[in-house]
This record gives structure tokens, C-alpha cells and sequence, in this order.
């Protein structure tokens, strides 16, 4: 008997233009409709925010057909800085790959790791603790690009794969982004802007915290053992045996580890520490993450004297592997410049709200998450979701019966579904240096998707039943 052939997802570049023209579609018959916007001022930074109770109607905006075509080339404007940020990536980690400081450093630890395999079980929640605390506490996302082309040889050099390369330092973040304590972007602004105290909850808030990051630790260990005693299994297997990674700690390639491997892998680290010391204490944004790897990448090629043209075409090379990407985010981007631009957008933000205020108080909560989780689909910036969506969910909380706290906590929530999102610039940008393609690992991650989305709405049932206050 014949097997059937498996379902082929299209490329993710159609795929995204088929939401594009999904979206166009449906901005078509939308109403159009706005609400005012004031500017209000949270820690130090200016922000405009919906008013509620403000929503007018207007004459229907009709877009043309060529806002088809117009809408992913401003996306490729409006989603500038991103992608500026995932070229530099690709290109210095190019140049770092000629040095082989990087690969020469993950053998060395592969070594140390067969000679005390007790130490291996404590890397991956090890790692995935700390990359969820800085998800938890200053909103880490764009900043976890670099740390995957790092990780993804470590994971192979352990006997993994490079969906668990990614999945340390991308879930790591995101699972501790939207479980936060402390996250200023989305935790600090929703409390803002919904008047309570900033950071109160917050003992509730570090437990959800510790359950969100174990579930994802033990989720990505289960599936590391699995692999490592049958790689096959591996829906990425092929990829990675393209790699041009050190593998083991007895791998037949091996790579330099001289002086100049050493002292390029010193500057990543003084670097990654002078990254982590900019976000939080200057608040540097991805045009300063960009110019640092930019600057460790140059060294480290003169350094390794490497001729300047040959860093060059190292450098050019690296960007080129990303572009598929990039157009990626482009078009992601393309499908909220036409809903802003035909003006629907809060029209949906609307009716969304009206739906909420007519179901029962005890899954309004669960409701807010399911409506947040929606408009996260289309706008990814948990600063921006908040500006746009908190002014109108806080004074509806009041009305229907549950308090702000728990509001926000959905608010917050919802952004659990980051890491399978076609349309987020994060994500793809992830997975474009990682050069896994999107359908592998939406069908990697779904599972732990749901698990993480049943806890979220399990985690709402508490607020509503004490009515959790701002404390």
C-alpha cells in the first residue's frame, strides 16, 4: 500500500501574504472608526493612549488594491530597526564562525561535559532559569536573537538539537516576558495606565512565575532526553546535519584554540556583560545592541587576522542568510499598517469590548485573555498592546465585576502565544538566524502552547474568585 504524502504547509513568506490579504480583505468591511489619543508620560518615556468612552465613527476608509503591495514595503520601514538589528546578527556571527572561536569554545566545554556527564542535566534549567528572569524582570525579547546562534551549537555538542539550542534562551525569555513580576513593558505600563500601584501583586505574580518557567524547563528537558537517545527523532535531524558545528567532544573536526580563540571569546563575554549592563542601567534599544555585536565583530576579525575584504564577504554573507527572514517581518508588519491605515483597528478593539461585557463575570477574566491574545496577534510591542488596549479593558474590569489586577494579569498573559506567531518580528528573527523553518517549530511548540495556555486560564480563576486586589 502507497503512504499517502504528507501535507506540505506553503513557504511562511506565502503564508504570511495570505493574512496580508486576509486582513485587506476584511479592512474592506470593517467600519471605520477611531478613538482619542492623549499623551501620557510612564517611567520617563511619553506614550500616546487611548481614551475611553471616545470612539467615533467615520467615513469608511476604503484602502486601493495596491496597498497590497504598498503595505509590506512600509513594513520593511516601519520594522527598520529589527531588521537593521537581525543583518548585523547575521553578519558578525559569519565573521565569528571564520574565527572558530565560538565552535572551539563549545568543544572545549562538549570535552568537560563527557568527562562529568552529571554536570549536563543542570544545563538546560540552569540556563532556561536565567534567561526567564530576565524575561521576568526587564522584558527580554529582541535581545535573545544573539544568544541562539550561541546556544544552538552548545545543544548540538550536548547530543540535542538546535530547536533546544533555541529554546533556552527564546523560551526561556519569553515564558519569564509574559509570566513577569516585574517586566517595566508590560506589568510596569498596564498598572499605569489601569491606576494601581506599580508592581503591586507581586507575590501572586512570582509564583505564576516559578510554575510558567518549570513547566517550560521540564517540557524542554523531556524533549532533549528524547532526542539524545534517538536524534532522528528530531524534526529539524536533516538541519542540523548540515551544520558546520563541532558536534561532540569527539567530533573528527577540529577547531582552532590558540590565543586569538581565547581572546575573542573573553571580548563576546565582556560584551554580552556590557549588553546586559546597557539595557538595564542606560537603556540602550536595539540601535546600541546593534553597533556593540557590530564592534565585537570587527575586532574579533582583526583579531583573528582576518583580511578586512574577506571580513567583508564573511560579513555579507551571514546578512544574506537572514534575508529570507526579514521579508518575513515585513510582512508581518504590513498586516497592522493595514488595519491602522484603513482605520479598523479600534473598531475591532470595540467590538471585542462589548462582546467582554456580555458574558459572565467569571470568565470575563478568561475573555480579556482570549481578546488580548487576538490583538497580540497583530501588534507584538507589549508596550504598545497596553497603551492601546489597557484604557479601554480597566474601566470595562469596573463594570463587569472583576478587579484591575486581574485585568492586567490577563493583559500580561496572553503573551504566552508570542513564540508561535508568524508576525512577530522576535520570532521569525529567532528562527531566521536559527534557520529553523517556521512550520517545524510551530509544530514543536504547540503542545507546550496549550499546556502553557490551560495554565494561564487556570491562573485567572484565583483573582476572580478573591477579587485580588492592588496589593
Amino acid at each position: 500500500m502507497k503512504r499517502k504524502p504528507s501535507l506540505k504547509l506553503p513557504h511562511t513568506l506565502v503564508l504570511i501574504y495570505g493574512l496580508v490579504i486576509a486582513v485587506y480583505g476584511l479592512s474592506l468591511v470593517i467600519p471605520s472608526g477611531q478613538y482619542q489619543r492623549a499623551e501620557k508620560t510612564f517611567q520617563g518615556q511619553t506614550r500616546l493612549v487611548t481614551i475611553p468612552g471616545t470612539y467615533t465613527a467615520i467615513e469608511k476608509k476604503l484602502l486601493g488594491p495596491q496597498w497590497l503591495l504598498i503595505a509590506p514595503i512600509r513594513g520593511f520601514q516601519d520594522g527598520a530597526l529589527i531588521i537593521f538589528l537581525i543583518f548585523i546578527f547575521g553578519g558578525v556571527f559569519s565573521i565569528l564562525g571564520k574565527t572558530g572561536a565560538i565552535e572551539s569554545g563549545i568543544q572545549k566545554l562538549a570535552f568537560f561535559f563527557s568527562r562529568n556527564p552529571r554536570s549536563k542535566k543542570f544545563v538546560i534549567p540552569i540556563l532556561m532559569v536565567v534567561f526567564s528572569l530576565a524575561g521576568g524582570i526587564y522584558g527580554m525579547a529582541e535581545e535573545s536573537i544573539p544568544f541562539v546562534l550561541i546556544f544552538i551549537p552548545l545543544a548540538l555538542s550536548l547530543g540535542y538539537d538546535s530547536v533546544v539550542g533555541v529554546a533556552i534562551p527564546f523560551l526561556g525569555s519569553a515564558v519569564g516576558f509574559s509570566a513577569a513580576f516585574f517586566n517595566p513593558f508590560t506589568v510596569g505600563i498596564a498598572q499605569g495606565l489601569s491606576d494601581i500601584p506599580l508592581y503591586s501583586g507581586l507575590a501572586y505574580r512570582l509564583i505564576l512565575w516559578v510554575v510558567a518557567t518549570v513547566i517550560a524547563i521540564v517540557f524542554v528537558m523531556l524533549y532533549a532526553k528524547k532526542i539524545a537517545k534517538d536524534p532522528k527523532q528530531s524534526p529539524v535531524y536533516e538541519i542540523d546535519r548540515s551544520r558546520d558545528y563541532a558536534v561532540s567532544a569527539d567530533t573528527a573536526k577540529s577547531f582552532p584554540w590558540g590565543p586569538a580563540q581565547k581572546l575573542i571569546l573573553l571580548i563576546l563575554f565582556l560584551g554580552i556583560g556590557l549588553l546586559i549592563y546597557g539595557i538595564l542601567a542606560k537603556g540602550w534599544y536595539m540601535e546600541e545592541i546593534a553597533a556593540l555585536f557590530l564592534g565585537i565583530g570587527l575586532v574579533s576579525g582583526i583579531i583573528a587576522r582576518i583580511p578586512p575584504s574577506e571580513i567583508a564577504v564573511h560579513f555579507v554573507a551571514g546578512a544574506k542568510d537572514v534575508m529570507n527572514v526579514t521579508l518575513i517581518i515585513a510582512g508581518g508588519r504590513a498586516i497592522l499598517i493595514i488595519l491602522k491605515d484603513a482605520v479598523v483597528l479600534d473598531t475591532v478593539l470595540r467590538f471585542t469590548a462589548g462582546l467582554i461585557s456580555a458574558v459572565p463575570n467569571l470568565i470575563t477574566a478568561h475573555m480579556m485573555f482570549l481578546t488580548q491574545g487576538v490583538i497580540n496577534f497583530f501588534i507584538h510591542s507589549g508596550t504598545a498592546q497596553a497603551a492601546l488596549t489597557m484604557p479601554i479593558m480597566a474601566p470595562l474590569s469596573d463594570l463587569v465585576g472583576i478587579t484591575r489586577q486581574t485585568t492586567v494579569l490577563a493583559f500580561q498573559l496572553c503573551e504566552v502565544i508570542n513564540p508561535i506567531l508568524p508576525t512577530s518580528a522576535v520570532t521569525m528573527g529567532v528562527l531566521g538566524v536559527a534557520k529553523i523553518p517556521w512550520e517545524k517549530w510551530a509544530k514543536w511548540f504547540v503542545p507546550l502552547m496549550i499546556v502553557l495556555i490551560i495554565f494561564s486560564l487556570i491562573a485567572l480563576v484565583p483573582p476572580i474568585l478573591m477579587n485580588w486586589g492592588p496589593l
